[in-house]
C-alpha cells in the first residue's frame, strides 16, 4: 500500500513565525493540491524552525525547512529524506513529557481537538470530587510553584480554600519578565485551553469566582489564542462551576520584571504602579481589591490537568525528594540546539547541556540558571541534579526556567555586569539596598571591565551583595546579586586578572583588548576598511586601537579570518 500524506502541521508559534513559517505555510498551501494544512504551536526545537510535521499513513516525518526552494518543497510532498534530523529525535523528545504533550501537536484554537486528546476530562473529574480531595491530589503530587519561588502549590490552595469572602480571585502570572525566557509564552500560544482548564480546577478547589490572566502585552499571539480559547470555553459553558459562570479576564502588562513578585503584580492589576508591599497580609488573606487572591504562574496551572488526570501519586513518581514532576526550560546560549525543553526534575546539568543542548563538552565554561537573577555554575559541577534544593546549594536558583550555556570564550566578569545592568534598571526603587546597592554594584563591575578596578572592589561586591540580599523586600532584590556572588565564588581568578593584570583572558571586555590584522595573510580586499564605522583601519591595513570601538565589524566581514582580538600590548606586532 502506498504511503499517503494525510495532513501537514506547520509550527506557527512566535519562534516559527519569526523564522518564516507564515510564508512557508502559504507556499505549502499553493503547492499542496488540497492536502490539509494545520497551524500548530511550538514543537520545541526552535533551532530547527521553520518546522513541519507531515502525517502519513505510516507515521509522521518532521522537516526543518530552512529554505523554500522548489526542490525542497518537492522533497516534502514526495516524502523524501527529512532534513537535519530524523523522526526518532523528535519522537523521543515528546515521550514522557507532561506539560508540552500537546504543544505543536494540535491546533491551539480548536477546542474539539483539545477535547479529543483528553482535554477538560481532568476538570470533569475534579468536579466529581470534593474540593478538599482535589487539593489533596495536588499536595500528594508534590507540585511546587514554577514561577521561581517554589512554594508548595497544594499548601497555597489550602490557604485559599479556607478563606470566606464575597469574591475570591485566581490570578495567573503570565508576565514572564525574564529576558530570553519563553516557557509561558509557548504554553499560552500552543495549548491555551490547558492553562484555562488548570485555572478552572483551581477555582473549583478553592471556591474562587473570578479569574485573571496577567499577560505581557508583548505576547500578541498568546493573547489572541487565549481570547479565542476563553470564548470557546464560555460557549461550551466549561466556566460554569457549581452552577455559576466564572469570568476569565485578560490583563495586559508591560513586562516589568518586578511584577513577577505577587504583590507587585496585584498592584499593577489594580491599576497602580507595580511595587511590592510588606507581607503579611499575604495575598490569600488580602489581595486584589482586598479580596483573597491566589497567584500561580502559567506552568504551574498547566501541570494541574495532568495531576488530576493521572493522580497525584503517579505524578510524584517523577523527580527527586522535594522536587517532583517535570520542568520547562528555555535553553539558550553557546550550544547547538536552543529551544524549549521539558525534563524530569533530577536530571543533571550535564544531560541538559550536552545530551539535549548539543553543546561541545570542551568549549563550555558554565551554565547560568534562573534568569538574570540566577547563579553561574561551572562545568566542573555539571553532575548536579536540577532541582530546587541542589541548585540553591550552589548559589543558583531554579527560577522560572531560563538556562543559558556560557562558552569558554565568555568573560564571567562581563557576564555578571550584563545581568546587573538588567536587574538594577528593573528595580522598582522602593528598597534602598535594591535601588542603590545594585546600582553601585553595577558601577563597580563597569569599572573592573574597563580596566580601572581595584582589589577593594572585590570586597565591596561581596559585602554589598550580601546586604542587598538581606535588605530587599522582594525576590528581585533578594536574588539580584546572585550572578556577582556566584561568579566571585567560582571564577574569582577572572576578577583578579582584570584588576591585577588589566587583562581579560576571554578577550571580551573592549577596554582590555586590541584588534589587529595579520598582514601576511591579508588579501587586501578592503572589506574591513569599508565596514569600519569609525575609520579605524588605515589604507595599509593597520588598525588604530585608539579609534577602534571593538564592534567586531571588521572581524565578521573578513573572508580569511585574519583579523583578531588580542590582549593589550600582546598583539601580532607587539613583539
Amino acid at each position: 500500500m502506498s504511503n499517503r500524506i494525510k495532513k501537514i502541521k506547520v509550527g506557527m508559534a512566535s519562534c516559527g513565525i519569526a523564522a518564516g513559517a507564515d510564508e512557508l505555510y502559504k507556499i505549502l498551501e499553493a503547492n499542496g493540491n488540497g492536502i490539509p494544512l494545520e497551524e500548530v504551536g511550538c514543537i520545541g526545537h526552535c533551532y530547527a524552525e521553520p518546522l513541519i510535521e507531515v502525517e502519513t499513513d505510516a507515521g509522521s516525518i518532521f522537516y526543518s525547512v530552512t529554505d523554500t526552494k522548489q526542490a525542497t518543497i518537492d522533497n516534502i510532498f514526495n516524502l523524501g529524506e527529512a532534513s537535519r534530523f530524523g523522526i526518532s529525535e523528535i519522537r523521543a523528545a515528546k515521550e514522557n513529557v507532561k506539560i508540552t504533550r500537546l504543544c505543536g501537536r494540535i491546533s491551539p484554537t480548536d477546542i474539539d481537538e483539545y477535547i479529543a486528546n483528553g482535554g477538560y476530562e481532568a476538570l470533569q473529574k475534579a468536579q466529581a470530587m470534593s474540593s478538599a480531595e482535589v487539593i489533596d491530589e495536588v499536595k500528594i503530587s508534590g507540585l511546587r510553584g514554577r514561577g521561581g519561588g517554589g512554594f508548595p502549590t497544594g499548601m497555597k490552595w489550602g490557604f485559599m480554600a479556607s478563606k470566606e469572602a464575597d469574591e475570591k480571585i485566581i490570578i495567573c502570572n503570565a508576565d514572564e519578565g525574564d529576558p530570553g525566557a519563553f516557557m509561558d509564552r509557548s504554553v499560552m500560544e500552543s495549548v491555551p485551553h490547558q492553562l484555562i482548564e488548570g485555572m478552572l480546577i483551581a477555582a473549583y478547589a478553592t471556591g474562587s469566582n473570578k479569574l485573571f490572566i496577567y499577560c505581557r502585552a508583548e505576547y500578541p499571539l498568546a493573547i489572541k489564542n487565549l481570547k479565542i480559547a476563553i470564548d470557546q470555553a464560555y460557549e461550551r459553558k466549561l466556566n460554569v462551576i457549581n452552577g455559576k459562570p466564572l469570568e476569565i479576564i485578560i490583563k495586559e502588562g508591560a513586562g516589568a520584571f518586578v511584577c513577577g513578585e505577587e504583590t507587585a503584580l496585584i498592584a499593577s492589576l489594580e491599576g497602580k504602579r507595580g511595587m511590592p508591599r510588606f507581607r503579611p497580609p499575604f495575598p490569600t488573606d488580602k489581595g486584589w481589591n482586598d479580596f483573597p487572591s491566589m497567584i500561580n504562574n502559567v506552568e504551574t496551572f498547566a501541570n494541574v490537568p495532568v495531576i488530576l488526570a493521572e493522580g497525584g501519586a503517579e505524578y510524584a513518581k517523577i523527580g527527586t525528594e522535594g522536587s517532583k514532576g517535570t520542568k520547562l526550560f528555555a535553553l539558550a546560549g553557546d550550544l547547538e540546539n536552543p529551544g524549549l525543553i521539558e525534563v524530569p526534575m533530577g536530571i543533571t546539568l550535564a544531560e541538559i547541556v550536552f545530551d539535549i543542548g548539543g553543546a561541545d563538552r570542551d568549549s563550555v565554561k558554565a551554565v547560568q540558571t534562573g534568569g538574570p537573577s540566577g547563579g553561574c555554575i561551572p562545568v566542573e559541577l555539571f553532575d548536579t541534579p536540577v532541582d530546587y534544593d541542589s541548585l540553591k546549594s550552589l548559589g543558583a536558583i531554579m527560577g522560572s526556567g531560563g538556562m543559558i550555556v556560557i562558552g569558554q570564550n565568555r568573560c564571567m566578569v562581563e557576564t555578571a555586569r550584563y545581568f546587573l545592568d538588567f536587574t538594577h534598571r528593573e528595580s522598582c526603587g522602593k528598597c534602598t539596598f535594591c535601588r542603590v546597592g545594585t546600582k553601585r554594584m553595577f558601577e563597580t563591575l563597569e569599572r573592573i571591565t574597563a580596566g580601572a578596578g581595584e582589589i577593594a572592589d572585590i570586597n565591596f561586591l561581596e559585602d554589598m551583595g550580601t546586604k542587598v540580599r538581606s535588605g530587599s523586600l522582594c525576590g528581585l532584590g533578594q536574588t539580584a546579586p546572585n550572578p556577582v556572588l556566584a561568579t566571585l565564588c567560582y571564577f574569582k581568578d577572572e576578577y583578579l586578572s582584570h584588576i591585577e593584570n588589566r587583562q581579560c583572558e576571554a578577550l571580551e571586555c573592549p577596554a582590555l583588548v586590541d584588534v589587529e590584522i595579520k598582514q601576511d595573510k591579508c588579501i587586501k580586499c578592503k572589506l574591513c576598511i569599508k565596514n569600519c564605522p569609525v575609520n579605524a583601519v588605515s589604507d595599509d591595513f593597520v588598525i588604530d586601537n585608539t579609534l577602534c570601538t571593538r564592534c567586531n565589524s571588521c572581524i565578521e566581514v573578513c573572508p580569511k579570518d585574519t583579523i583578531f582580538r588580542c590582549k593589550k600590548g600582546d598583539g601580532y606586532y607587539s613583539g
